[in-house]
């Protein structure tokens, strides 16, 4: 009896020997390149389910939304994760959350380093301090896709806000005729609004067998206001998906802030992505910038 006692102790003891020794290994199967990743960008992260999903919480905000405290856990812990491709590649995504002031230079940290941003939007209404949500995507070595992300990491909490500076009381009126020149299109004037409207034609858009055209939504346009020499615009611009980087590069090397990327519509074919666009300045260097955005759309059907 004894001895069959000791038989099992040791029999126990093996096992609890072996299932530790398992959990160990589980522990270390993060692969090494991961292993590096989360070096390279001095943040914590872990590895399941072959992906491994590195943390970039929010935990510098006090956030609260309708005065109600809500913690980082509760919808502000931002990150970034990769996972194998076939070929051995790796394929990125993430969500970062971001302050206002914070969107448009990380947006171009990003897009400098080839990291693609593919929406951008709010997730809360009421949230104090107001931030956004910005998704980002890229492909290649894990190592290449952490050094190409880190810029805009680094910057998070980073930022200084910029000094709005009080609207001119006076100036030269718009020229429209060549703001419409320089767009290449003609707008209409509507009270102390010059707006130009392009539609997205060469799509061939249908629903239903119905044509989906500019007046149906499917548009580019810029909204001008205030003077030649002060001005502001606000617009939008229809890209199909291979559009979205080129326009992004186009409107940040003029300027011009980026505020929303989404979809308007779903089931649509082609798949078509909207962007919000702000800016302000010298009325024809907005346009000049509108204008380059303009010139990424359609490449396709132009060759």
């Amino acid at each position: 009896m004894h001895r069959f006692m000791q038989r099992g102790m040791v029999i126990l003891f093996a096992s609890i020997c072996f299932l530790l020794s398992g959990i160990k290994a589980f522990a270390q199967e993060m692969p090494s390149d991961y292993q590096e990743v989360l070096k390279s960008l001095d943040r914590k992260g872990d590895f399941k389910a072959g992906v491994l999903k590195v943390n970039i919480p929010r935990n510098d905000l006090k956030m609260t939304i309708q005065g109600f405290s809500t913690p980082t856990p509760f919808g502000f812990g931002g990150w970034v994760a990769l996972t194998k491709a076939a070929d051995g590649s790796d394929v990125m995504m993430g969500d970062l959350v971001l302050l206002q002031d914070e969107v448009n230079p990380i947006l171009s940290a990003l897009l400098d380093k080839g990291i693609d941003v593919t929406a951008l939007h709010n997730h809360f209404f009421w949230d104090d301090p107001h931030v956004f949500f910005m998704h980002v995507h890229g492909m290649g070595k894990a190592a290449d896709l952490a050094r190409q992300v880190k810029p805009g990491l680094d910057l998070i909490g980073h930022v200084k806000p910029e000094a709005a500076a009080p609207a001119s009381s006076g100036g030269t009126p718009l020229d429209t005729a060549k703001l419409a020149k320089i767009v290449g299109h003609d707008g209409e004037q509507s009270g102390a609004v010059y707006k130009i409207t392009v539609g997205r034609d060469d799509l061939g858009m249908k629903e239903h067998g119905a044509v989906i055209n500019a007046r149906m939504g499917l548009n580019t346009w810029a909204a001008f206001v205030g003077t030649q020499e002060d001005a502001a615009i606000a617009g939008d611009v229809a890209m199909l998906e291979n559009e979205v980087t080129p326009v992004l590069k186009a409107l940040r090397k003029n300027g011009l802030d980026v505020v929303a990327i989404h979809h308007h519509m779903t089931g649509d074919r082609p798949v078509v992505i909207f962007l919000h666009y702000w800016g302000r300045g010298p009325a024809e260097k907005l346009a000049v910038g509108f204008k380059a955005a303009l010139d990424e759309l359609g490449k396709g059907s132009k060759q």
